[in-house]
Protein backbone atom coordinates (compact mmCIF):
# COMPACT_ATOMS: atom_id res chain seq x y z
CA UNK A 1 0.00 0.00 0.00
CA UNK A 2 1.86 3.11 -1.17
CA UNK A 3 1.88 6.40 0.62
CA UNK A 4 0.92 9.37 -1.48
CA UNK A 5 2.46 12.29 0.38
CA UNK A 6 5.55 14.23 -0.59
CA UNK A 7 8.01 15.64 1.93
CA UNK A 8 6.76 19.14 1.08
CA UNK A 9 3.23 18.09 2.02
CA UNK A 10 4.46 16.63 5.30
CA UNK A 11 5.73 20.10 6.23
CA UNK A 12 2.35 21.72 5.63
CA UNK A 13 0.02 22.63 8.55
CA UNK A 14 -1.98 19.70 9.84
CA UNK A 15 -5.11 21.87 9.70
CA UNK A 16 -5.10 21.50 5.91
CA UNK A 17 -5.76 17.78 6.27
CA UNK A 18 -8.15 17.57 9.21
CA UNK A 19 -11.74 16.32 9.07
CA UNK A 20 -14.56 18.33 10.60
CA UNK A 21 -17.17 15.55 10.62
CA UNK A 22 -16.15 14.22 14.03
CA UNK A 23 -18.49 12.99 16.77
CA UNK A 24 -18.66 14.73 20.14
CA UNK A 25 -20.51 13.99 23.37
CA UNK A 26 -21.37 16.28 26.28
CA UNK A 27 -19.70 15.19 29.51
CA UNK A 28 -22.93 15.55 31.54
CA UNK A 29 -25.00 13.34 29.22
CA UNK A 30 -25.95 9.79 30.12
CA UNK A 31 -25.16 6.95 27.75
CA UNK A 32 -28.86 6.73 26.84
CA UNK A 33 -28.98 10.46 26.05
CA UNK A 34 -25.85 10.18 23.93
CA UNK A 35 -27.24 7.27 21.91
CA UNK A 36 -30.57 9.01 21.44
CA UNK A 37 -28.83 12.18 20.28
CA UNK A 38 -26.86 10.21 17.69
CA UNK A 39 -30.03 8.55 16.43
CA UNK A 40 -31.64 11.96 15.93
CA UNK A 41 -28.51 13.54 14.46
CA UNK A 42 -26.22 10.82 13.03
CA UNK A 43 -22.60 11.94 12.66
CA UNK A 44 -21.93 12.49 8.95
CA UNK A 45 -18.50 10.84 8.82
CA UNK A 46 -16.85 7.62 9.88
CA UNK A 47 -16.80 7.21 13.67
CA UNK A 48 -13.52 6.08 15.21
CA UNK A 49 -13.67 7.71 18.66
CA UNK A 50 -16.23 9.85 20.47
CA UNK A 51 -14.64 13.00 21.88
CA UNK A 52 -16.11 14.41 25.08
CA UNK A 53 -16.47 18.16 25.58
CA UNK A 54 -17.65 20.20 28.55
CA UNK A 55 -20.15 23.05 28.66
CA UNK A 56 -17.45 25.44 27.36
CA UNK A 57 -16.73 23.24 24.36
CA UNK A 58 -13.30 22.18 25.61
CA UNK A 59 -11.97 18.67 25.10
CA UNK A 60 -12.05 16.73 28.39
CA UNK A 61 -12.06 13.07 27.37
CA UNK A 62 -12.56 10.35 24.79
CA UNK A 63 -14.88 7.34 24.67
CA UNK A 64 -14.17 4.33 22.42
CA UNK A 65 -17.20 3.11 20.51
CA UNK A 66 -17.22 -0.29 22.21
CA UNK A 67 -17.25 1.25 25.68
CA UNK A 68 -20.15 3.54 24.79
CA UNK A 69 -22.28 0.70 23.42
CA UNK A 70 -21.62 -1.68 26.32
CA UNK A 71 -22.00 0.78 29.22
CA UNK A 72 -25.24 0.98 31.30
CA UNK A 73 -27.79 3.45 29.83
CA UNK A 74 -27.87 5.55 33.01
CA UNK A 75 -24.07 5.88 33.26
CA UNK A 76 -22.73 9.40 32.83
CA UNK A 77 -20.37 10.05 29.96
CA UNK A 78 -17.80 11.63 32.27
CA UNK A 79 -17.82 8.41 34.31
CA UNK A 80 -16.98 6.12 31.39
CA UNK A 81 -14.69 8.39 29.38
CA UNK A 82 -10.91 8.29 29.40
CA UNK A 83 -9.80 11.68 30.64
CA UNK A 84 -6.24 11.31 29.36
CA UNK A 85 -6.63 12.44 25.77
CA UNK A 86 -3.70 12.73 23.39
CA UNK A 87 -4.39 15.75 21.21
CA UNK A 88 -2.38 17.44 18.46
CA UNK A 89 -2.06 21.24 18.56
CA UNK A 90 -3.45 23.11 15.59
CA UNK A 91 -0.02 24.67 15.03
CA UNK A 92 1.57 21.27 14.25
CA UNK A 93 2.69 20.15 10.80
CA UNK A 94 1.54 16.97 9.11
CA UNK A 95 4.97 15.48 9.83
CA UNK A 96 4.60 16.20 13.55
CA UNK A 97 1.16 14.62 13.47
CA UNK A 98 2.78 11.60 11.86
CA UNK A 99 4.99 11.26 14.93
CA UNK A 100 1.86 10.93 17.07
CA UNK A 101 0.64 8.03 14.93
CA UNK A 102 3.92 6.13 15.04
CA UNK A 103 4.43 6.72 18.78
CA UNK A 104 0.91 6.04 20.08
CA UNK A 105 -0.56 3.71 17.43
CA UNK A 106 -4.04 5.25 17.57
CA UNK A 107 -6.30 5.48 14.53
CA UNK A 108 -7.18 9.17 14.95
CA UNK A 109 -6.27 12.25 16.99
CA UNK A 110 -8.24 15.41 17.77
CA UNK A 111 -6.74 18.72 16.65
CA UNK A 112 -7.16 21.41 19.32
CA UNK A 113 -6.56 25.14 19.52
CA UNK A 114 -4.80 27.00 22.31
CA UNK A 115 -7.93 26.83 24.48
CA UNK A 116 -8.28 23.06 24.04
CA UNK A 117 -11.30 23.33 21.74
CA UNK A 118 -11.51 20.75 18.97
CA UNK A 119 -11.10 22.22 15.50
CA UNK A 120 -11.02 18.88 13.70
CA UNK A 121 -9.77 15.33 13.64
CA UNK A 122 -6.99 13.72 11.65
CA UNK A 123 -7.00 9.98 11.10
CA UNK A 124 -4.62 7.55 9.49
CA UNK A 125 -6.38 7.94 6.16
CA UNK A 126 -4.51 11.23 5.73
CA UNK A 127 -1.32 9.24 5.09
CA UNK A 128 -2.57 6.44 2.92
CA UNK A 129 -4.90 6.13 -0.01
CA UNK A 130 -6.71 3.09 1.33
CA UNK A 131 -7.53 2.31 4.91
CA UNK A 132 -10.53 0.09 4.13
CA UNK A 133 -12.49 -0.68 7.23
CA UNK A 134 -10.11 -3.54 8.11
CA UNK A 135 -8.78 -1.25 10.82
CA UNK A 136 -11.95 -2.04 12.74
CA UNK A 137 -11.75 -5.80 12.21
CA UNK A 138 -10.56 -7.97 15.06
CA UNK A 139 -9.07 -10.70 12.89
CA UNK A 140 -5.39 -11.38 12.24
CA UNK A 141 -5.52 -10.00 8.70
CA UNK A 142 -6.86 -6.68 9.97
CA UNK A 143 -4.18 -6.38 12.62
CA UNK A 144 -1.44 -7.22 10.12
CA UNK A 145 -2.86 -4.62 7.76
CA UNK A 146 -2.71 -1.93 10.41
CA UNK A 147 0.85 -2.89 11.36
CA UNK A 148 1.84 -2.46 7.70
CA UNK A 149 0.21 0.98 7.61
CA UNK A 150 2.08 2.15 10.71
CA UNK A 151 5.34 0.68 9.37
CA UNK A 152 4.94 2.66 6.15
CA UNK A 153 4.18 5.85 8.04
CA UNK A 154 7.24 5.24 10.20
CA UNK A 155 9.46 4.83 7.13
CA UNK A 156 8.18 8.08 5.62
CA UNK A 157 8.57 9.84 8.96
CA UNK A 158 12.19 8.72 9.27
CA UNK A 159 13.05 9.83 5.76
CA UNK A 160 11.43 13.22 6.20
CA UNK A 161 13.20 13.77 9.52
CA UNK A 162 16.55 12.91 7.97
CA UNK A 163 16.04 15.58 5.33
CA UNK A 164 15.58 18.26 8.01
CA UNK A 165 18.98 18.84 9.68
CA UNK A 166 17.67 20.63 12.76
CA UNK A 167 15.00 18.00 13.38
CA UNK A 168 17.56 15.24 12.88
CA UNK A 169 19.96 16.99 15.27
CA UNK A 170 17.31 17.32 18.00
CA UNK A 171 16.37 13.69 17.65
CA UNK A 172 19.89 12.28 17.67
CA UNK A 173 22.04 14.57 19.80
CA UNK A 174 20.52 13.74 23.22
CA UNK A 175 21.27 10.05 22.74
CA UNK A 176 24.88 10.78 21.82
CA UNK A 177 25.27 12.17 25.31
CA UNK A 178 25.17 8.52 26.38
CA UNK A 179 28.47 8.04 24.53
CA UNK A 180 29.91 11.18 26.12
CA UNK A 181 28.91 9.89 29.55
CA UNK A 182 30.24 6.43 28.70
CA UNK A 183 33.60 7.80 27.61
CA UNK A 184 33.85 9.87 30.76
CA UNK A 185 33.01 6.86 32.93
CA UNK A 186 35.59 4.80 31.05
CA UNK A 187 38.23 7.40 31.88
CA UNK A 188 37.14 7.38 35.53
CA UNK A 189 37.34 3.58 35.63
CA UNK A 190 40.80 3.73 34.12
CA UNK A 191 41.82 6.07 36.93
CA UNK A 192 40.31 3.82 39.60
CA UNK A 193 42.13 0.80 38.23
CA UNK A 194 45.36 2.59 37.40
CA UNK A 195 47.40 0.18 39.52
CA UNK A 196 46.26 -2.68 37.33
CA UNK A 197 46.91 -0.66 34.18
CA UNK A 198 50.46 0.06 35.36
CA UNK A 199 51.14 -3.66 35.67
CA UNK A 200 53.99 -4.79 33.38
CA UNK A 201 54.17 -1.43 31.61
CA UNK A 202 50.42 -1.25 31.11
CA UNK A 203 50.18 -4.54 29.25
CA UNK A 204 46.45 -4.59 29.90
CA UNK A 205 46.00 -1.25 28.17
CA UNK A 206 47.19 -2.79 24.91
CA UNK A 207 44.09 -4.99 24.73
CA UNK A 208 41.44 -2.46 25.79
CA UNK A 209 40.66 -1.44 22.15
CA UNK A 210 39.99 -5.01 21.01
CA UNK A 211 37.98 -5.80 24.16
CA UNK A 212 35.78 -2.74 23.59
CA UNK A 213 35.48 -3.35 19.86
CA UNK A 214 34.23 -6.92 20.30
CA UNK A 215 31.63 -5.93 22.87
CA UNK A 216 30.41 -2.99 20.78
CA UNK A 217 30.20 -5.08 17.61
CA UNK A 218 28.06 -7.72 19.30
CA UNK A 219 25.87 -5.02 20.87
CA UNK A 220 25.18 -3.48 17.44
CA UNK A 221 24.44 -6.93 15.96
CA UNK A 222 21.90 -7.60 18.71
CA UNK A 223 20.32 -4.16 18.32
CA UNK A 224 19.92 -4.79 14.58
CA UNK A 225 18.28 -8.17 15.20
CA UNK A 226 15.93 -6.66 17.78
CA UNK A 227 14.87 -3.85 15.43
CA UNK A 228 14.24 -6.37 12.67
CA UNK A 229 11.79 -8.29 14.87
CA UNK A 230 9.62 -5.16 15.21
CA UNK A 231 8.65 -5.57 11.55
CA UNK A 232 6.77 -8.76 12.44
CA UNK A 233 4.78 -7.63 15.45
CA UNK A 234 4.37 -5.22 18.31
CA UNK A 235 7.10 -5.61 20.99
CA UNK A 236 6.04 -6.92 24.38
CA UNK A 237 7.62 -8.26 27.57
CA UNK A 238 6.76 -11.79 26.46
CA UNK A 239 8.46 -11.32 23.11
CA UNK A 240 11.54 -9.90 24.85
CA UNK A 241 11.83 -12.88 27.20
CA UNK A 242 11.44 -15.33 24.31
CA UNK A 243 14.25 -13.69 22.36
CA UNK A 244 16.53 -12.97 25.31
CA UNK A 245 17.42 -16.58 26.12
CA UNK A 246 18.76 -17.59 22.67
CA UNK A 247 20.52 -14.23 22.26
CA UNK A 248 22.20 -14.63 25.66
CA UNK A 249 23.44 -18.12 24.72
CA UNK A 250 24.65 -16.79 21.37
CA UNK A 251 26.47 -13.95 23.13
CA UNK A 252 28.09 -16.41 25.53
CA UNK A 253 29.33 -18.60 22.67
CA UNK A 254 30.65 -15.53 20.81
CA UNK A 255 32.34 -14.26 23.97
CA UNK A 256 34.00 -17.57 24.84
CA UNK A 257 35.30 -18.15 21.32
CA UNK A 258 36.62 -14.64 20.68
CA UNK A 259 37.88 -14.35 24.25
CA UNK A 260 39.87 -17.57 23.96
CA UNK A 261 41.29 -16.47 20.61
CA UNK A 262 42.40 -13.00 21.76
CA UNK A 263 43.65 -14.31 25.12
CA UNK A 264 45.78 -16.94 23.38
CA UNK A 265 47.33 -14.27 21.19
CA UNK A 266 47.96 -12.10 24.26
CA UNK A 267 49.69 -14.92 26.16
CA UNK A 268 51.91 -15.87 23.23
CA UNK A 269 52.75 -12.23 22.54
CA UNK A 270 53.33 -10.92 26.07
CA UNK A 271 54.37 -14.18 27.79
CA UNK A 272 52.05 -13.61 30.75
CA UNK A 273 49.76 -16.54 31.53
CA UNK A 274 47.55 -14.30 33.66
CA UNK A 275 46.28 -12.66 30.47
CA UNK A 276 44.43 -15.85 29.60
CA UNK A 277 42.00 -15.29 32.48
CA UNK A 278 41.93 -11.50 32.32
CA UNK A 279 41.53 -10.97 28.59
CA UNK A 280 39.57 -14.14 27.90
CA UNK A 281 37.25 -13.72 30.87
CA UNK A 282 36.76 -10.02 30.28
CA UNK A 283 35.77 -10.56 26.65
CA UNK A 284 33.48 -13.49 27.49
CA UNK A 285 31.60 -11.55 30.17
CA UNK A 286 31.56 -8.30 28.20
CA UNK A 287 30.32 -9.82 24.94
CA UNK A 288 27.59 -11.77 26.72
CA UNK A 289 26.46 -8.63 28.51
CA UNK A 290 26.60 -6.68 25.25
CA UNK A 291 24.30 -9.21 23.55
CA UNK A 292 21.80 -8.94 26.42
CA UNK A 293 21.88 -5.12 26.30
CA UNK A 294 21.61 -5.02 22.53
CA UNK A 295 18.48 -7.18 22.56
CA UNK A 296 16.85 -5.63 25.63
CA UNK A 297 17.32 -1.90 25.09
CA UNK A 298 15.38 -1.60 21.76
CA UNK A 299 12.45 -3.50 23.29
CA UNK A 300 12.43 -1.28 26.37
CA UNK A 301 12.59 1.89 24.29
CA UNK A 302 9.76 0.72 22.02
CA UNK A 303 7.61 -0.32 24.98
CA UNK A 304 8.29 3.10 26.55
CA UNK A 305 7.34 4.72 23.22
CA UNK A 306 10.79 6.10 22.44
CA UNK A 307 12.39 5.77 19.01
CA UNK A 308 14.72 2.73 19.18
CA UNK A 309 16.22 3.40 15.75
CA UNK A 310 17.85 6.57 17.06
CA UNK A 311 18.35 5.81 20.75
CA UNK A 312 19.11 2.07 20.97
CA UNK A 313 22.58 2.22 19.41
CA UNK A 314 24.18 4.86 21.68
CA UNK A 315 22.63 3.40 24.84
CA UNK A 316 23.58 -0.19 23.98
CA UNK A 317 27.17 0.78 23.14
CA UNK A 318 27.56 2.72 26.36
CA UNK A 319 26.21 -0.18 28.42
CA UNK A 320 28.44 -2.64 26.57
CA UNK A 321 31.52 -0.48 27.24
CA UNK A 322 30.76 -0.26 30.94
CA UNK A 323 30.13 -3.99 31.31
CA UNK A 324 33.28 -5.07 29.49
CA UNK A 325 35.54 -2.56 31.28
CA UNK A 326 34.20 -3.48 34.70
CA UNK A 327 34.69 -7.18 33.93
CA UNK A 328 38.15 -6.61 32.47
CA UNK A 329 39.51 -4.44 35.29
CA UNK A 330 37.97 -6.47 38.13
CA UNK A 331 39.38 -9.70 36.71
CA UNK A 332 42.77 -7.97 36.54
CA UNK A 333 42.42 -6.97 40.20
CA UNK A 334 41.52 -10.52 41.22
CA UNK A 335 44.20 -12.28 39.19
CA UNK A 336 47.15 -9.97 39.77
Amino acid sequence: MPLHLTEAQLNEPVTQYLRRDFATLQSDWTVAEALEEMRRHPPPGRIIYFYVINSEGKLVGVVPTRRLLLSPPDAKIHAIMMSSVIAIPASATLLEACEFFTMHRLLAFPIVDDERRIVGVIDIEAYTEELAETSQQENDNGRRHMEEVFQLIGVRLTRAQQSRPWTAFRGRFPWLLCNVAGGTLAAILSGIYQDELNWQLAVLALFIPVVLALAESVAIQSVTLALDTFRHGKPSWGQLLRQLRPETLTGLLLGLSTGLLVASIAVVWQQHLELLAIVGGGIAIGVTGAAICGMTIPHLLRILRCDPQVAAGPIALTCADMIVLLAYFNLARLVI
